[in-house]
């Protein structure tokens, strides 16, 4: 099984690189295409769209044919769909493609984390999402180091192309560990048996679930798309420290995610969820507060720090809330869950930031990060732990 963890954590790198990159190419795709900076939402709309229906087909996709071949196939449909936006030439075809980008990675999302939360212990599933935080990082730099070159930004998506197919061809290889994996699944003691999404829906909590992490991941959003926006419009921060102190945000988190995952060896899920939305929320507060602007710095890490163990936790308790059964069904419920929040609620409150000021936007992260904590407790006064098929590595 460590020989396959690592294959996973190849993976989620791997699922990371493509979250990034649309963002830092856009500013060179919209200069060549002519096209405006807020164009980017449609595209981006899309995608999210694509993983959405990707998380809801992942249950069934999984049962009929093995976490490995899911995999496998995700990772080659994103391989082909990044190559060929590398040769977009226009915004139609772009907003075409990004249906199957989307496509192929929230099944990816949705078959590792819930393999992972099947079966390995809470630390391994930090440590997962600290993987993502790695490639969601090294995209930008593969994209800035290309625009600097002679490929622009088709180069970058070319690379990242390469790189998937590389990891398709290392899945490839591990078809055998995937396939003795399955076998010894906890999935598999339920018989092969599919539980329909419709049928997980009636799982006592899994609705609360589902409004949690639409919550906890729309606060993720918000805080990380307006951080730069509100530093310098309400904090008076010049755009460069702005963007800077912006990236501490993903910094915290991707710091948070790799210290958590040692906590989690000797903490429970359940307490890792209360300390982060406890430190999320002096975070929110010190942004809110009028504060001296140097405050931010400190609100963005415990912002940063907070949020890295809500989300790898949550995940992590899927099976023990809603039983083994179960769990691959409600993971990606909750994936598509999750994925609306983190649609809808940024431009929502971009609706409230024309209405109202900046200074709204940290009291709506607040607001979600305390309605999500709320919620999260109030999954387990709805379930009853299911310890059979508990992680063991």
């Amino acid at each position: 099984m460590i020989t396959l963890l690592i294959v996973i954590y190849l993976s989620f790198i791997s699922l990371g690189l493509p979250d990034s990159m649309l963002g830092a190419a856009w500013p060179a795709i919209a200069g060549g295409m002519g096209l405006a900076a807020a164009d980017l939402g449609l595209v981006s709309m899309i995608v999210t769209l694509g993983t959405v229906i990707s998380s809801l087909m992942s249950n069934r996709l999984i049962r009929a044919m093995g976490t490995g071949r899911v995999m496998i196939l995700s990772v080659l449909i994103t391989a082909i769909v990044l190559l060929m936006f590398s040769f977009a030439g226009s915004y139609l075809v772009l907003c075409m493609l990004a249906l199957p980008l989307g496509l192929g990675g929230g099944s990816v999302d949705a078959a590792l984390n819930g393999f992972v939360a099947r079966n390995y212990k809470a630390s391994h599933m930090n440590w997962l999402h600290c993987m993502w935080g790695v490639g969601a990082t090294i995209s930008p730099i593969i994209m800035g180091a290309n625009l600097r070159g002679d490929m622009g930004w088709p180069g970058g998506y070319r690379t990242v192309a390469l790189l998937q197919g590389i990891l398709f061809a290392i899945l490839l290889i591990s078809l055998p560990l995937w396939r003795h994996a399955d076998k010894n699944d906890p999935l598999a003691s339920g018989g092969g048996k599919h539980i329909s999404n419709s049928r997980a829906l009636r799982t006592p909590g899994l609705n609360t679930a589902m409004a949690a992490f639409a919550c906890f991941v729309g606060f993720e959003a918000i805080a990380g798309v307006w951080a730069a926006t509100f530093l310098e419009g309400s904090k008076g921060f010049d755009p460069a420290s702005a963007a800077f102190l912006a990236s501490l945000y993903y910094l915290g988190t991707t710091i948070g995610r790799a210290v958590s995952g040692l906590i989690a060896i000797k903490v429970n899920s359940r307490r890792l969820i209360r300390w982060g939305c406890l430190l999320a929320t002096l975070g929110a507060l010190l942004l809110a507060l009028p504060l001296p602007r140097s405050f931010s710095l400190a609100a963005y890490v415990l912002l940063g720090l907070g949020n890295a163990p809500i989300y790898p936790a949550m995940i992590h308790l899927t099976p023990q809330r809603f039983g083994v059964a179960v769990s691959q069904a409600a993971m990606g419920l909750q994936m598509a869950a999750a994925y609306t929040g983190s649609t809808l609620l940024p431009p929502l409150t971009g609706v409230l930031v024309r209405a109202i000021s900046l200074d709204v936007v940290p009291y709506i992260v607040l607001v979600l990060i305390i309605l999500g904590y709320v919620l999260s407790q109030l999954i387990d006064k709805r379930t009853e732990p299911a310890t059979a098929g508990a992680p063991g590595l």
